[in-house]
């Protein structure tokens, strides 16, 4: 700990944001780095506590309380103060093979844990994290490291997800030839077509897919195992397969007019939009028109703020955003205390810029769907809604609709963002094998193996719809007991994560 009273000594700092007004003018990211000498200010807020809840995954209140991946987050803090910033990249790279993509994208488990936030600011070890690997690879220390030997071995990684990625980048470490077989036209998964631009820009992806095909990896892409490429093809040519196809199998909303044009689903939106983004800068316009029209998102959480957030930038004339659940309180209740995640009012970057373009909060909570209504032309015109009250029975709650708060909401364009409600099926069943009740592959317990012990899981697709943080821990994991199942044993490395079992 090399400032013993850094946490009373600077307060924090994050970098610049970018207005709402100057970022809706395009689809880059809008935040700004710090210079480095305020970041190394930082990184001495970090107390070096006996006990780090910024780093131990743990399970409070059936939420995860600090990094999934376990990073060193004390000791990289340490050598960002220091200002030896190499060193911080060695210490972050031993548990975190893609800094760069959850620098960006992660909520920041760690931070919600952080001993300094519970009277007061926690350490932005995010953005700590963010500063390092972007000065690891402007400093050109970050490089292909194809390995020495190879061990004969070969592995097919279905789907080239956060969690696909990350399987493959140890798998390949280790010596296997590993291909990663991708059904979309680039490779990334979730990372290049799920996550907007302004969020993750997608050079970014592109940089790391560079450097893991340059380190031997091979990427297959438009290739959909189970469609244009069957399993037993696979099978034939690889000695083990690891699923990581994700859980993209959207929730629908079944309510009389659902059949009316003008709706879709959060994710087709978002892929048109960056694939027509990333194609011709969005002049094909291969996406569902949103200039002028009237938007109305059904779901609350973030794939339903990234849709707002693309809404204003493509010109909409109104956006709304319905939740069903309460609106959550501005602070900590007492039954939801440190170190569990904050159960709090969150407003994201999409509701703060429809907040400043349309005037007010985009949000109508305790709201549900109860039908579509169509047009002249057949498009959604109206969707009409209801709200809900949370009822209590011992200790189970649920909302239940209010009498006499039927509204209709004036739509043009309806973008269902309910969650996913599992894997599609037929990449499962091109391997034999079934998906459970909850749409996930069937693993054993505490395990990545499914019934054929040729075919492991990995990701959202074993563990359900999650965070970035949470895929690549899957698919590091999942590389240890694969390899161990080819090998024997397994001598790959990761910190606190990857015990091979």
């Amino acid at each position: 700990m090399g400032k013993p009273t850094g946490f009373l000594d600077y307060g924090r700092e994050n970098g610049r944001v970018l207005s709402p007004e100057e970022r809706i003018k395009n689809f880059r990211e809008f935040h700004c780095s710090l210079p480095a000498e305020r970041q190394r200010l930082q990184g001495a807020r970090c107390m070096d506590c006996g006990v780090p809840f910024c780093q131990s995954a743990a399970t409070l209140g059936g939420m995860t309380s600090g990094c999934p991946l376990r990073n060193l987050v004390p000791e990289f803090n340490d050598l960002v103060f220091m200002g030896n910033w190499e060193q911080a990249y060695r210490r972050l790279g031993k548990t975190n093979c893609f800094p760069e993509f959850t620098g960006r994208v992660c909520p920041a488990l760690c931070e919600a844990a952080c001993t300094c936030g519970l009277y007061g600011d926690p350490v932005s070890t995010k953005e700590n994290e963010l500063h390092i690997i972007e000065t690891a690879f402007a400093s050109g220390w970050v490089h292909p490291e194809p390995p020495k030997v190879r061990t004969g071995k070969r592995v097919a990684v279905i789907g080239s997800g956060p969690s696909g990625l990350a399987a493959a980048f140890f798998l390949n470490r280790r010596g296997h030839e590993v291909t990663v077989f991708e059904k979309s036209d680039r490779p990334g998964g979730l990372l290049m077509y799920g996550i907007p631009n302004m969020k993750l820009e997608k050079s970014v992806v592109e940089r790391r897919i560079s450097l893991m095909k340059e380190e031997g990896i091979r990427f297959c892409l438009n290739t959909d195992v189970g469609k244009t490429v069957t399993g037993e093809s696979i099978r034939r040519e690889f000695d083990r397969i690891l699923l990581c196809c994700g859980a993209g199998k959207p929730r629908d909303i079944q309510v009389p007019g659902r059949e009316t044009g003008g709706i879709w689903f959060a994710v087709d939106f978002l892929s048109a939009v960056t694939k027509s983004l990333l194609d011709s800068g969005l002049q094909d316009k291969k996406y569902p028109a949103v200039k002028g029209k009237r938007v109305v998102v059904i779901g609350g959480g973030d794939t339903g703020n990234d849709c707002v957030g693309t809404a204003v930038r493509l010109g909409a004339r109104s956006v709304v955003q319905l939740e069903m659940m309460p609106e959550p309180p501005e602070k900590r209740s007492d039954k939801n205390p440190w170190p569990e995640w904050p159960r709090i009012k969150k407003t994201d970057y999409g509701q703060e810029e429809a907040m400043s373009v349309y005037g007010e909060d985009p949000r109508r909570y305790c709201t549900t769907v109860t039908a579509f209504l169509p047009g002249k032309r057949g498009n959604v015109a109206k969707v009409c809604t209801v709200e809900l009250t949370e009822e209590t029975t011992g200790n189970n709650r649920r909302m239940v609709p209010k009498p006499g708060t039927e509204k209709e909401i004036p739509a043009d364009l309806v973008l269902i963002a309910a969650g996913f409600s599992g894997a599609e099926e037929y990449g499962a069943e091109s391997f034999g094998l079934t998906l459970n009740e909850r749409g996930r592959a069937a693993c054993r317990e505490g395990s990545f193996a499914t019934s054929d012990p040729a075919v492991f899981a990995a990701g959202d697709m074993r563990r359900g719809q999650s965070l970035v943080v949470w895929a690549i821990r899957e698919g590091a994991e999942a590389a240890v007991q694969v390899d161990a199942s080819l090998m024997g044993y397994s001598n790959l490395n990761r910190g606190g994560t990857c015990d091979g079992r």
